[in-house]
């Protein structure tokens, strides 16, 4: 019997959303913006339809569109001229509000990285690849990511 392809669509969008929307908002910081995105990369897959060849290559695919579609967004002239509004995410856990604090006061670049290699579990070649850098640029921008991410924290736990 052969699967229903919007079934499929559907089971696609489940399992990339969660990685898509992260990656989004960790180029924007915005909610709105990388709902745009998520929705975005979603109707190009819908449109495109490409054919994969094993799992790993489709996981590719959806981070590489939504990082293009990301820098796309963040490019566009219109979106040079707005203002950001707050839209703090509110948390119980103090660390998660902390290490969020923290994340935002990181370029979206770096944001991005961090993102892809401790959630996503890239390499930093994969990662460099992914984002057409040099693997040097990444490796450098994650370390210094790292130092400023615990320095961050550390002068706030100091404040608190």
């Amino acid at each position: 019997m052969v699967k229903n392809s919007s079934t499929n669509e559907e089971e696609i969008i489940r399992k990339y959303s969660s990685a898509v929307y992260r990656i989004a908002y960790s180029v924007t910081s915005n909610r709105a913006d990388s709902d745009d995105i998520y929705q975005n990369v979603f109707l190009r897959y819908i449109r495109k339809k490409p054919h994969f060849n094993d799992e790993a290559h489709e996981k590719a695919w959806f981070i590489k569109v939504a990082l293009n579609c990301s820098k796309s967004f963040m490019t566009q002239a219109w979106n040079k001229r707005t203002e950001a509004i707050s839209n703090e995410i509110e948390y119980r856990d103090n660390e998660k509000i902390d290490l969020e604090f923290a994340l935002k006061k990181l370029t979206s670049d770096a944001r991005t990285i961090i993102y892809l290699y401790y959630y996503e579990g890239y390499t930093t070649k994969e990662i460099a690849h992914m984002m057409n850098m040099n693997h040097s640029a990444v490796r450098t921008s994650l370390s210094r990511s790292r130092k400023k991410l615990k320095s961050i924290l550390e002068k706030e736990g100091s404040n608190a």
